[in-house]
């Protein structure tokens, strides 16, 4: 292929692509797509987060949007090139009210998958760069206020004598990176923290705990990690640069406060909430509440059969701090995900004699093999080497519907089966239940789909393939006894500690202890994408069900993820949050339907 044939195939496409735009032909528009293309918006034409799959949906799409969307047009942004065949290229959009950024695959002159996502929205962008605050009034006048008088007076004011616009509850790196965008956009927004300071929820996780996504995966925005930060971001050092980030970005941030219940007036479009803060009660009276409580609802903790009469310790993994103090003790975990493994390496460093209990299959991926075949084509430094910047990386991967996911992984899975046979005969010998998924999809479909199941080794797979951390498989907790753990099979296992690493619910679980379980109810299970796999039930719903899009519930939002999807999605939120406030139309199409109450 000529060198400029890819620069033409896609000028060519768009020019074709705007004409049927601008003359509103929505037939001549389908026509561009392949049969069985995809158009993956984000808030740009939908005002939410849908992909449309096929001729009929996208046109569908299009016959509800175009009225309020204007003539959008869309240009090259950057090269193009050939990626295994397939044509594609960056690209820049404007539509009546905002300006995007997508991305574009052709597949033989016709459009494979295409992505809109909202950027910002004419006459409400953000101050930055030639449009940044002075600072200052230069000259002399009585009665200045300084930058910290301004902000102090500020800060005293919301919440009080001013309603701020929008409340997030969770003031982790999800309520932070929203609040950040909001900030940015002159939202006014609280963000409440029931811990006493900023990075306590991660400072509070057990001791050796270490982020195991790559640094370059990781960065908030607007302030990247520099370029010393570890790969592995160690617990205390993110809270510490949590902590950093709230004071740099100006944040309206409560802590050592907790809403204790809200209710939500129709006919006014506000809620009425009552937070607890240093033990006075405030009533705040947001129009907009967001749950930024991670991706992860109330822990989800097993009543066994004599639970009541162990004499030992039982505690949720998330209460679990440290291996300290249980050298000799007999120390049982109810699982065999990420934190279970994490927590068998930790009580196991500290002397504690270990045995994990395993329910159900685990996927297992060593950390060194997941950053080269997994991170590092987008994520890494050779990516950055070859140009591909984290801003760039986030559409390159949001780009990709999620249909589309399991045939990419299924070849990444299989590379990785390969090289890491040893592992797994390994595991296989002790009787480690492994697999790959259901369909063989691998560790990012696994968590699309239920946020959990899997866990990436950074050791502990070692302590159990050699039998330093014991393992019983294929057996499940009938009771517990006195000072032992029961298990199915008859067997026993003595114990002084019993952890519970049994993961957690639905987000909307959070709804129903502050608002109402019919609240809950109402806007459904959170997460997964209709895979029809274990714990992520049909029907096919394309998109992660209620997160950062509108819900069943007016003026009810979920914010949770990782910190990839808090950098990319915060943004997508915040400029729908802006467009509410302002007065901009935001007619959603697409509102998903409920299927699963949690």
């Amino acid at each position: 292929m000529h060198d400029n044939e890819p620069l033409r195939q896609i000028e060519h496409w768009l020019a074709r692509f705007n004409a049927a735009l601008a003359r509103k032909d929505v037939t001549a528009v389908v026509a561009l797509f392949e049969p069985e293309g995809f158009w993956r918006d984000m808030a740009a034409f939908t005002w939410n987060i849908e992909t449309m799959e096929g001729h009929g949906e996208i046109a569908a799409m299009l016959e509800a949007t175009m009225g309020h969307a204007g003539t959008a047009v869309f240009r090259r942004d950057g090269t193009a090139e050939v990626v295994d065949g397939v044509t594609e290229s960056m690209l820049a959009f404007e539509t009546s009210v905002a300006r995007g950024r997508g991305h574009v695959r052709l597949r033989d002159g016709r459009c494979w998958t295409l992505l809109s996502a909202i950027a910002e929205l004419k006459g409400h962008e953000e101050k930055r760069g030639p449009q940044r605050e002075p600072g200052v009034e230069h000259g002399a006048r009585r009665d200045r206020r300084t930058w910290l008088e301004q902000r102090s007076a500020d800060a005293a004011e919301l919440g009080f004598s001013r309603q701020p616009y929008c409340l997030v509850i969770g003031g982790g790196q999800g309520g932070i990176g929203l609040g950040a965008r909001l900030k940015r956009l002159g939202v006014p927004t609280i963000i409440l923290e029931r811990n006493p300071k900023a990075g306590d929820s991660w400072r509070n996780r057990y001791k050796s705990l270490c982020l195991h996504d790559p640094v370059w995966y990781d960065h908030m925005p607007y302030l990247p990690f520099p370029d010393h930060w570890p790969v592995f971001s160690p617990k205390d050092k993110l809270g510490d640069w949590l902590e950093m980030y709230v004071k740099v970005m100006e944040l309206d941030y409560w802590t050592s406060s907790t809403a204790k219940r809200a209710s939500y007036d129709e006919a006014a479009g506000e809620w009425t909430i009552e937070v607890e803060r240093e033990g006075r009660t405030i009533i705040l009276k947001p129009k907009q509440l967001v749950l930024a409580t991670g991706m992860s609802g109330v822990p989800n903790i097993p009543r066994f059969p004599g639970a009541d009469r162990f004499a030992g310790e039982q505690m949720h993994s998330s209460q679990y701090t440290s291996g300290e103090g249980y050298r000799g003790k007999r120390c049982v975990i109810v699982g065999a995900n990420n934190s279970a493994h994490d927590i068998a390496a930790d009580l196991w460093e500290h002397g504690a004699i270990v045995t994990m209990i395993q329910r159900s299959p685990t996927i297992v991926v060593r950390s060194s093999t997941l950053m080269e075949l997994g991170f590092g084509p987008l994520y890494s430094e050779a990516a950055l080497a070859r140009g591909i910047t984290t801003d760039l990386a986030d559409l390159k991967l949001s780009s990709m519907p999620h249909r589309l996911m399991p045939r990419r992984a299924k070849k990444v899975v299989e590379e990785i089966a390969a090289r890491d046979r040893d592992l797994y005969a390994a595991l296989d010998r002790v009787g480690f239940m492994y697999d790959f998924g259901e369909d063989a999809t691998g560790i990012h479909c696994k968590y699309v789909r239920r946020g959990a199941g899997y866990y990436i080794d950074v050791g502990a797979s070692d302590l159990i393939a050699d039998g330093r951390v014991g393992l019983r498989s294929r057996v499940a907790v009938e009771r517990l006894s006195e000072n032992a753990v029961v298990l199915d099979d008859g067997s026993t296992l003595p114990a002084d500690l019993v952890v519970y690493a049994t993961g957690f619910g639905s987000m909307n679980g959070w709804a129903a202890e502050l608002i109402s379980q019919e609240v809950a109810d109402r806007v459904g299970k959170c997460w997964g994408v209709g895979s029809s796999t274990a714990n992520d039930p049909g029907p096919w719903e394309g998109e992660l069900r209620n997160m950062w899009k509108p819900t069943q519930q007016p003026g009810l939002w979920f914010h949770g993820g990782n910190l990839y999807q808090s950098r990319v999605y915060s943004l997508i939120l915040a400029l729908q949050l802006k467009a509410r406030a302002v007065g901009i139309a935001t007619p959603v199409h697409g509102l998903a339907k409920v299927h699963h109450l949690a």
